[in-house]
Order: structure tokens, then C-alpha cells, then sequence
């Protein structure tokens, strides 16, 4: 059976969001918890998250955010296609929502990605390492294509893609939920083609749907990455049969995970300009946590061999 090396690439999302995520955030790198992050611009702490980064050399990306809070574009803060009636982004369900009523202008789209990557390179020095979406927004018909050719303009090579390796059989989440993650599955599917044609890359497998928020478990985590390991050995092994047994050895599997671990967000401090959301003044944020510092999890990618690493040691 062919042997795959894994490099895990554990991307906490949503830095910048306010100072209890980055204290969660910073304290899991610093642990190993955390190998990489990702940053929300217009979050209330987005100045403080990247001091931090700076300081701790902790590896960086965009979470580019069209859906909650208010644009970072000064010119799409009246009047905008971006906004409702409270001059706000339209929300998670509400920006779907009226991108299928054709009422989004892709041009505000792309002034607002490319102003949001102008403040990231403003606020750390650098372009993004990756970019991806708050919400999965970046995979959304339409924005995707036009989110491919910001980070094409700009020479961002990486991304991601939330296609989950047995997200079916995940009979813990919640109908409602697993609706909404089989509708951003589809979306993800669509948009293979759209990111390979502009040279855009992602990890071989994402996980980050079925362990998010109360599903994480240190149990859940070994399995998603034990079951998309072997699924993607027992796939190239089919095809790699004609390689001497050296080269099948040298494999390397790319897999992203994604958290969210913080603090709760009490009292109600921070945001992108509405004030935090539900989830982030929950326990689900200190459970993430909790789970990634396990001592058992780190134990286990010690036994496994699985190198934790960020997007630009790729």
C-alpha cells in the first residue's frame, strides 16, 4: 500500500476578529496547536492581530469577508450593491440570497476583495501567504471567478477549497446545518475549475465542516484525517503502481483544517462592525480550544508523523 508523509496545515480563522480570538488564537500557535491564520481586515482587532503575528512569526493569511460587518473599500460604505438597509454587509444567508436575485455588482465585489488585500498588505507588509472566504463566500457563482483574479492580480497561489472527504456520513450535524454544508460542497465542486484555470492551488484535502464549533472532538479530528488519508493512498495507489517503491514512499498528502478557537467573545466586544456574532460569545470557541491543545491530539500527530506546517512552506 502506498505511505503518504501528511503536512497539516491548521489554519485558525476569523484573527482580527476581536481581542479574545486573537488571545485564543496566539496562545494555540504558540502551543502547536495552530500552524497557520487567517485574517479578517475589517475586524476590530485586525491591527492588533497582525502586531501579534509580527511578533510571534506567525504564518498569515487573508479571510476575505463580503458577508459580515462593514466594507473596507471607503467608497462602498454608502450606496453600495454590498450593503442592506443598516449599511452593513447582507450577512451569511442574506449575501446568497440576493446574490441569486442578480442584485450584487461583481465590479463592488472585486473593488472590495482588492481593498481588503491593499489593507492586509498595509497592516503586515506582505500580500496574503493565501486568501480564502469568511463563510465560504469565495466560492459562490460569480464571486468565485472574480475572487480568482484578484488573487491571480495580486500572486496569491493559495486558497481553499471546502470539498470535506466523508462529510455525508457526519450524522451528528444538524439537518439544517448539513443543508448548508452540502450547498457549499456544490459550490466548492463548481469552482474547481474556475481556480485551476488561474493557476490557483489548495491543499489535497480539507477538513473543517464536521468538526467545527460542539462536533470537534479529539476522536472526530483522528478519524476525518485518518479516513481522508486513506482514501487519497488507496486512490494513488491505483495509479502509481508503475513508480519504483522509493518514489510511492516519498508522497506527500496537503491537508488543511479549519478552526475557530478563542474565547467567548463576554462582554460583547469587537466584530466587523456589528458587534460579535452568536458564536463567538459561545463556549464552542474555548471547546475548540480546549480540543486543539489536547495533549492526546498532539500525541497522535506525533505517532502518525503528521508535520505541521502553513501554506507558505508548501
Amino acid at each position: 500500500m502506498l505511505q503518504a508523509r501528511v503536512k497539516l496545515i491548521v489554519t485558525g480563522d476569523d484573527f482580527g476578529y476581536c481581542p479574545k480570538r486573537n488571545q485564543g488564537i496566539v496562545e494555540c500557535f504558540l502551543a502547536g496547536a495552530v500552524s497557520n491564520v487567517s485574517l479578517l481586515v475589517n475586524g476590530s482587532a485586525a491591527p492588533d492581530a497582525a502586531q501579534l503575528a509580527r511578533r510571534h512569526n506567525i504564518p498569515i493569511g487573508l479571510h476575505a469577508n463580503l458577508s459580515e460587518g462593514s466594507p473596507v473599500s471607503k467608497a462602498l460604505k454608502k450606496n453600495s450593491s454590498l450593503l442592506n438597509k443598516d449599511g452593513f454587509f447582507h450577512g451569511k444567508m442574506g449575501f446568497r440570497t440576493v446574490l441569486a436575485k442578480g442584485l450584487l455588482k461583481m465590479s463592488e465585489v472585486k473593488q472590495e476583495l482588492t481593498a481588503q488585500v491593499d489593507l492586509f498588505r498595509e497592516l503586515t507588509g506582505h500580500v496574503p501567504h493565501h486568501m480564502d472566504g469568511h463563510q465560504h463566500v469565495h466560492v459562490l457563482p460569480e464571486v468565485r471567478r472574480v475572487f480568482a483574479q484578484v488573487l491571480e492580480e495580486y500572486g496569491i497561489k493559495y486558497t481553499r477549497v471546502p470539498i470535506e472527504p466523508g462529510l455525508h456520513s457526519c450524522a451528528w450535524i444538524e439537518p439544517p446545518l448539513m443543508d448548508f454544508y452540502l450547498g457549499v460542497e456544490k459550490d466548492s465542486l463548481d469552482t474547481v475549475d474556475v481556480f485551476t484555470r488561474h493557476g490557483i492551488r489548495w491543499a489535497d484535502i480539507y477538513i473543517g465542516l464536521s468538526t467545527m464549533g460542539k462536533s470537534m472532538s479529539v476522536s472526530n479530528i483522528q478519524s476525518a484525517i485518518d479516513t481522508a488519508v486513506a482514501a487519497s493512498a488507496t486512490k494513488e495507489n491505483s495509479l502509481m503502481t508503475q513508480f519504483s517503491p522509493q518514489h510511492q514512499q516519498s508522497r506527500t498528502v496537503t491537508i488543511e483544517l479549519m478552526v475557530h478557537p478563542g474565547y467567548p467573545t463576554i462582554p460583547a466586544v469587537g466584530g466587523c462592525g456589528e458587534g460579535p456574532d452568536d458564536f463567538s460569545q459561545s463556549w464552542e470557541r474555548l471547546h475548540e480550544l480546549q480540543t486543539l491543545m489536547n495533549p492526546e491530539l498532539q500525541s497522535y500527530y506525533k505517532t502518525r508523523n503528521i508535520q505541521l506546517c502553513a501554506f507558505k512552506d508548501l
